[in-house]
């Protein structure tokens, strides 16, 4: 076990900005996407209040239709391609996956680095992209318009789509390599953290669906500089078939958003609950299920598109099987925190809002899976509220509580708990305030994408906006206590919360630069803790030793 407080840890080995700008510790790595990304979030979390607030009154309320439809392509724009894709593999892959599978870094740091800094030349170019002038194709990018209509900006779009994808490529080669090649001794796949298990799925999910992204925005690039029929019908192209090279990456892109989240919510459950995580075999596969279905089903978003009706049938019932894998995480969660000693710590909180929001996420996906239904509600704001019940109340719901949870160790620093506890009451309730209405907006015929509104939509529109403005305050109180922490907060015991993986039992907070001073060997599964309880809250003899919080223990029942 590595010592209470060491004063020697990847952030202070090398204070220079060069050791930070040229590092390949993973750590510092996880550090800078985190830095980079928060400002994209902040910007994207900004145009979509402006959008809230032009619709929260029926006509003209902030902006014209041409700039509303700028600010809210910008704001799908980043917030998929350059916030939502990158955000768990980059922050809390690179910096917890190396340490859990017991290694002292990844497989290829430089080309580590090189990724972070791809993405960056990304992020560059879509702000080269609004210098230039308007994008307002959607984050679809739907040909013909952005082949045919849209301004230059669109070329500078894609070609940062086409960039940042190679750093998502690149992150997954090295996940996988380090997976398959770095674990510690004794550390078999049966083994493995789950949050691993649902980066091994994410990984596979971005090797082989990105480069279909990459070549889409190729072609368009062609067919707008060179007038190459490929897409627009003008030329002799066909519009369907950029859906179709569209929607094949795009929906495995949802996996690649959410996978990491399903592993975030693993650890939480298993850690808070003290429970070993019940099937965590069935858990463990089910990540690798869901990767290889999302590669069938990406024809559920064209029922409308005038595909064949033996298509749509093969993609409806293709839909409905995607929901399994996804429902055995759920019930088996429910059954780790039966019985259970449940410590309602902030990560803990954002775990039960994570599987409060996620199942209305994926039913309505469903819901949208049945083909009659679909024709009704197809690009209605029912289909918005879905979305981001799926990508928000899922991925970034899942986001915030791993980075409460690993926060005590990315940065050796305690934030304070009554304030994450009321950060994740305002963001359950704003979310929900903000997206539940839009279900009842689709359900009635609400075209999402419009800027203006008959006024029986109104009320709901308001109420919407209202909720957007109390999601805004809560996610600044977050972002204000955890910058708080920092400079104020009290110093992180090496394992705060009582976990059972490597990176809390095996390292200090913050971890030393090599993470680890000697090889940990493993004789035991990582939460194998959670069945007899004795050595992690024992008399400090076993591997939980150094455990400073103790929470409530399971009872062992009586008859």
């Amino acid at each position: 076990m590595a010592d209470h407080h060491g004063d020697h840890h990847y952030l202070n080995h090398d204070k220079s900005l060069k050791s930070w700008l040229l590092t390949v510790d993973h750590k510092r790595i996880a550090i800078l996407y985190a830095v980079t990304l928060a400002v994209v979030f902040l910007i994207a979390g900004i145009l979509a209040l402006l959008v809230r607030t032009e619709l929260a009154t029926a006509g003209e309320t902030i902006m014209g239709p041409e700039t509303y439809n700028q600010v809210f392509s910008m704001h799908g724009i980043l917030m998929v391609f350059a916030f939502l894709v990158p955000a768990a593999p980059g922050i809390l892959g690179n910096f917890a996956l190396p340490i859990q599978l017991g290694a002292k870094d990844v497989a290829f740091p430089r080309l580590n680095l090189a990724s972070y800094y791809i993405f960056l030349a990304g992020g560059l170019l879509i702000i080269t992209a609004l210098i230039v002038g308007k994008v307002d194709t959607g984050w679809t990018f739907y040909t013909p318009y952005s082949s045919e209509v849209a301004g230059n900006s669109v070329i500078f779009m894609t070609l940062a789509v086409f960039v940042a994808g190679f750093a998502s490529i690149l992150t997954g080669l090295n996940f996988i390599v380090t997976i398959h090649k770095m674990r510690a001794p004794g550390l078999t796949w049966n083994r493995l953290p789950l949050f691993v298990w649902g980066m091994y799925a994410t990984s596979i999910v971005q090797i082989l669906a990105t480069p279909v992204i990459g070549i889409t925005m190729l072609l368009l690039l062609l067919e707008k500089t060179l007038q190459i029929g490929i897409f627009d019908p003008a030329l002799g192209g066909d519009p369907v078939l950029f859906q179709h090279f569209f929607w094949f990456y795009s929906h495995p892109a949802v996996y690649i958003m959410i996978l990491p989240g399903f592993g975030i919510i693993s650890e939480l459950i298993g850690t808070f609950s003290r429970q070993r995580v019940f099937g965590y075999t069935a858990i463990a596969l089910s990540s690798v299920a869901i990767a290889m279905l999302g590669f069938l089903v990406w024809g559920h978003h064209m029922f409308v598109s005038g595909q064949s009706a033996i298509s749509s049938i093969l993609f409806s019932l293709l839909t409905y099987l995607i929901g399994i894998p996804t429902a055995i995480k759920i019930f088996n969660w429910v059954a780790t925190m039966y019985k259970g000693s449940i410590w309602l710590q902030t990560p803990m909180l954002y775990a039960l809002s994570f599987m409060f929001i996620f199942p209305i996420g994926g039913l309505t996906g469903i819901m949208l899976g049945v083909l009659a239904v679909d024709v009704h509600l197809h690009d209605t704001y029912f289909v918005v509220a879905h979305f981001h019940y799926v990508m928000v109340g899922g991925m970034f719901i899942a986001l915030l509580g791993g980075m409460h949870y690993w926060w005590p160790k990315m940065t050796g620093k305690m934030y304070n708990e009554t304030a994450g506890k009321i950060g994740a009451l305002l963001v359950f309730i704003g979310f929900n305030l903000t997206f539940f209405p839009q279900f009842i907006l689709g359900s009635q015929g609400m075209p999402r994408r419009y800027y203006d509104y008959l006024p029986q939509f109104e009320s709901l529109h308001f109420v919407s906006t209202i909720g957007s403005y109390v999601l805004g305050a809560g996610l600044f109180l977050v972002a204000g206590y955890l910058l708080w922490s920092l400079w104020r907060g009290r110093p992180a015991p090496p394992n705060p919360w009582g976990a059972a993986t490597l990176e809390w039992t095996h390292t200090t907070s913050p971890p030393d630069p090599h993470n680890f001073h000697h090889t940990p060997i493993v004789r035991h599964g990582p939460y194998d803790y959670y069945k007899a309880g004795e050595e992690i809250f024992g008399d400090g003899t076993g591997d939980g030793a150094g455990v400073d919080v103790t929470p409530p223990r399971r009872e062992t029942p009586t008859t």
